[in-house]
């Protein structure tokens, strides 16, 4: 969502003279008509008549000497904008070009807030850069072009927000007309454009060459080496629309080699190195899910963890945070407070809303879901001690602890029974005022206050706790059994008050995550609970919902404000006697088409954006989109599926018009300078770049919803060069917990196409029948047949048992039973399988009231 924050662009603009980070700036540019002189618009900008035409704010004190004016800064300030130097009444005309001229110095290493904006509420800015002061004084210049008539505007010096005091320096300072328009030319790399991480050896391999030959161009492939592992020749495509460039694919999926450091040439351009083989995602998948520990809040981060990330806790009461402990109602709307602490930060600033909260949470939860129940899941990837987390030991599943800090943020953002709205949600939590950039956690200053409760919020609370309290109950059951209350509790509120809507606009400091349609939130909560209890009144709103023989799956298929996709993803895929299941597996499976049909039209390979828009957060939108092709794979077996995600992936890692990763840590040219309070490297040099495995939003071509950096840069863009890897550009790079959670669910299904650590062994074929039933309880018969022309040994069995079943008793097996997951081993005896044999053994399990069901899916491996 919006955010009113401090924006700086990426210094690869090729015609803009600003500093580079670390480095000197270079002479200004001459960019005058040669029939014309430059007007400069500051007054007294040598200091020549001392302090005139200027003003500061009131803690600050200083004197001209030489031309030079030194002001001494006090420490212990919050924001940039607690102390300024400035000057008014700049008049900008639309569509003039300007430069900002100015040298400055520093007694200590900073950087500095640099402005030209009207100084009117909503502050518009034609201009904002972040320069990197040091003891020698250095020359700085911007330029830019007016967007508007202002005869108001502002050039201010924010230099507030150090903790200790310094002395600012200025000198020679001017803003000059006729200037040269400046151009951003984004360094796009190679012409060659690849999955920068790598690619698997049985799954397609493809690149886009951009180029205007029109005939097919010859390619080659070398290893590290630089031996010729294999040759042919492009497919010429053309002009492509998205990208705003004519190219060519080259398909080179025939290759056998393996390795690291191959790379591709055609057209006289090398691309990036990538890999064949291996587990190119293994650790891709890990970080996209240590990503979110960083981003708890109310709690410290320990840097043996995040080796890099540590910090101290933040908004636990200790100043000058000023909650989360007891948060109160915004204007007093309410007469209670809650301890909303903990939950995870929602973005780069420090507000948390359960819109969001929910659904990231579920899909980080569906990780683990679907490696209970897909034939190439599994669940031991995701077991105690897998990721870097501080609950390692307590024998849960790291992602469901992980989960877990954000359930119990939404369980507490509940309104306490015996009040009005009893049972519904607070939709967020956040700031009074927005802060500026950087600002750690712990140092936020803000009053925070709880937002309105919606019927939103509440039926994501209901959603998400109803899927925690199925995952959570053979680890912990009293938690489990709290989620489940909660959820039924949220179900009812959201019941009786069906239509309390969050608005579209929001009081400063926090985004707005506006819904007045909750039809699709009420069909996912439904969903979620009849998953989880079988209850009839639950499948009875499930199939009366008008979503339910709706086509969900439309561009981007879902994200916080339309999740009805997300419910047939788990109806389809979670065992579950849903009367016509069938029929929503089949609108998984056609979705999944759609999608897969987009992807062959395009050169990038590439189902969203077809129709020329790439709204904000595109990049979860290519991935969401995948989740349902990932899904349809599941449900199938069918390998057009699972090439569909693999090459999906490819986008987002570097097969792109920008030629650019979008995973901070992966590939030669990746994002890293998200839009984030601390992850601010970029601002402040001592603070880090997003941790590895942080997703950017993607390009944004919604021109209304642009930041300053986007309006600045990225006028005329092509959609997929919509983008900017600014920390102030939050349209197009801002860092987010549903940005990184399909990011999480899509890395691990490739992750575990590369492993296939539990498919079943091809000739071991395995039938499950349930074959009788009665109150709290059911027969189960497993046949186990040999189809290939040799025998089995050791053969083992894993399955998840569905939801409310164990096992009570079984003969001709040995089955152990370890949070979900069932292991069946001496089958038969532990005889062997002849070809063409089978064997047969029986359960008796234990269920709930519902009816009971087969597992999704039983792996069989033997020797």
């Amino acid at each position: 969502m919006p955010r009113t924050a401090l924006r700086r662009r990426r210094l690869s603009v090729a015609v803009l003279t600003a500093l580079a980070l670390g480095a000197a700036a270079v002479p200004a540019a001459q960019a005058l008509a040669q029939d014309e002189e430059p007007t400069d618009l500051i007054t007294n900008g040598d200091f020549a008549s001392g302090t005139n035409g200027w003003w500061t704010t009131a803690n600050l004190t200083g004197a001209v000497a030489d031309g030079e004016w030194c002001v001494d800064v006090p420490g212990g300030t919050a924001n940039a904008w607690d102390a300024i130097v400035g000057q008014d009444g700049l008049p900008l005309a639309t569509g003039e070009s300007y430069e900002l001229r100015f040298t400055a110095r520093a007694s200590a290493d900073v950087s500095v807030r640099t402005l030209v904006q009207r100084p009117v509420d909503p502050w518009p800015t034609a201009v904002e850069e972040f320069p990197l002061l040091g003891s020698e004084a250095q020359d700085f210049s911007y330029t830019f072009t007016a967007s508007a008539d202002w005869t108001d505007a502002q050039l201010a010096f924010q230099i507030g927000r150090h903790a200790d005091p310094w002395q600012f320096c200025l000198s020679e300072v001017q803003l000059l007309t006729g200037a040269e328009p400046p151009v951003y030319e984004p360094d796009t790399g190679p012409r060659v454009r690849v999955n920068q991480v790598g690619y698997l050896p049985d799954a397609p391999k493809r690149a886009t060459l951009v180029t205007d030959a029109a005939d097919p161009v010859p390619w080659q492939l070398h290893d590290a080496a630089g031996a010729l592992a294999a040759e042919g020749e492009s497919a010429p495509h053309g002009p492509e629309s998205t990208s705003g460039e004519s190219v060519h694919v080259i398909d080179f999926s025939e290759t056998s080699a393996t390795g690291e450091g191959f790379t591709l040439t055609a057209d006289g351009e090398t691309s990036y190195p990538f890999s064949i083989g291996g587990n190119a995602y293994g650790d891709l998948a890990v970080d996209a899910m240590s990503f979110f520990y960083p981003q708890r809040s109310g709690i410290a981060i320990d840097d043996a963890i995040a080796p890099g990330y540590g910090r101290e806790a933040g908004h636990v009461d200790v100043a000058p945070n000023q909650g989360d402990g007891a948060v109160t109602c915004y204007a007093e709307a309410c007469d209670y407070s809650l301890d909303v602490s903990g939950g995870w930060y929602d973005a780069g600033d420090h507000g948390k809303y359960v819109v969001n909260g929910g659904i990231s949470v579920a899909q980080l939860m569906s990780v683990y879901e679907r490696a209970l129940h897909a034939p190439t899941g599994d669940a031991s990837r995701l077991a105690d001690g897998s990721l870097r987390i501080p609950e390692h030991g307590d024998g849960v599943p790291d992602v469901l602890d992980e989960a877990r800090w954000e359930v119990e943020f939404l369980l507490a953002m509940q309104v306490p029974a015996g009040e009005e709205l009893a049972g519904m949600a607070h939709h967020k939590i956040h700031d009074e005022k927005w802060t500026g950039l950087p600002l750690m956690p712990a140092d936020d200053p803000q009053p925070r206050y709880l937002q309105p409760p919606s019927t939103a919020a509440t039926l994501n609370l209901a959603a998400a706790a109803a899927q925690a309290a199925r995952l959570f109950a053979p680890y912990d059951a009293e938690f489990a059994a709290e989620c489940l209350e909660a959820a039924e509790t949220a179900w009812a509120a959201a019941l009786a008050h069906p239509d309390i809507y969050a608005p579209d606009t929001s009081p400063d400091g926090g985004g707005p995550y506006g819904d007045s349609d909750v039809s699709d939130e009420f069909y996912w909560a439904a969903a979620e609970l009849f998953l989880t209890t079988g209850t009839k009144s639950y499948e009875e709103y499930v199939l009366g919902s008008k979503l339910h023989e709706a086509d969900s799956f439309g561009a981007g298929a879902f994200y916080w404000g339309s999740v009805a996709a997300l419910a047939k993803l788990d109806l389809a895929l979670v065992p579950n006697a849903l009367p016509g299941r069938d029929d929503v597996v089949a609108q998984v499976v056609g979705g999944a088409d759609k999608y897969l049909e987009l992807q062959a039209a395009s050169p990038w390979n590439l189902s969203y954006g077809s129709n020329g828009t790439f709204d904000w957060g595109s990049n979860s939108a290519v991935l969401n989109e995948l989740v349902v092709v990932a899904t349809a794979f599941d449900l199938t077996g069918e390998s057009q599926y699972r090439d569909g995600v693999l090459v999906g992936l490819d986008y987002i890692l570097g097969r792109n018009a920008l030629g650019n990763s979008y995973v901070t840590g992966y590939g030669s040219h990746d994002s890293h300078n998200m839009h984030s309070r601390w992850y601010a490297n970029q601002l402040d040099p001592s603070l880090p770049n997003p941790p590895a495995g942080t997703l950017a939003g993607g390009p944004n071509s919604v021109t209304g919803t642009w930041d300053p950096i986007a309006q600045r840069w990225l006028t005329g863009c092509a959609p997929q060069r919509c983008y900017i890897d600014d920390i102030g550009s939050w349209a197009t790079n801002e860092l987010t917990i549903n940005w990184n959670a399909p990011l999480a669910q899509i890395a691990n299904f490739a992750a575990e196409q590369a492993t296939g650590s539990i498919a079943s062994t091809p000739s071991c074929k395995v039938e499950y029948m349930i074959n009788g039933q009665w109150p709290g309880g059911f027969n189960a018969q497993v046949l186990v047949t040999n189809t290939g022309d040799k025998p089995l040994n050791d053969i083992t069995l894993k399955w998840a048992l569905p939801t409310g079943q164990s096992i009570v008793h079984s003969w001709s097996v040995a089955l152990e039973q370890d949070g979900h997951m069932v292991t069946a081993t001496d089958v038969a005896g532990g005889q062997e399988l002849k070809p063409g044999r089978t064997f047969t053994f029986g359960l008796i399990g234990g269920k709930d009231a519902r009816t009971a069901v087969a597992p999704a899916s039983v792996a069989c491996s033997a020797v």
